[in-house]
């Protein structure tokens, strides 16, 4: 898969993140994530494509107005991917610096997501 599809699928991703219709998200996570994806951060733990779109649904049910938007290029290697966002409140003042690291399965779609709220930590 060339790293423009992967780019495709990551943008697809990101603007799920961002759908408030709930018809239009599974739309679009049908699109770029896998049956039995699975995601991770640092408070959510979940498989599956229906377990994803539903959070997405609850996250933005929680912050009316608020947005994901990329802080940074996609950076794709092999079937793997990484990249920058924060979250822009309704206000317009915005959140941390968040990273994402993923994995693209043989049909294009996204795997697995992994990611880390803010900035990373200090040396000891």
């Amino acid at each position: 898969m060339d790293k423009s599809a992967i780019a495709k699928t990551v943008t697809q991703y990101m603007a799920a993140s961002n759908e408030l219709d709930d018809a239009a998200r599974r739309t679009l996570l049908a699109q770029c994530w896998s049956d039995n994806g699975v995601y991770l951060d640092p408070n959510v733990s979940l498989a599956g494509r229906d377990a994803l779109a539903e959070k997405i649904g609850e996250v933005l049910a929680s912050r009316p107005g608020a947005r994901l938007e990329f802080m940074s290029g996609i950076d794709v290697h092999h079937h793997l991917v990484r990249f920058l966002w924060r979250l822009v409140r309704a206000d317009g003042t915005c959140g941390d610096t968040s990273i994402d690291f993923g994995e693209v399965g043989p049909d294009g779609r996204l795997v697995k997501i992994v990611g880390f709220f803010g900035p990373a930590p200090p040396l000891p």
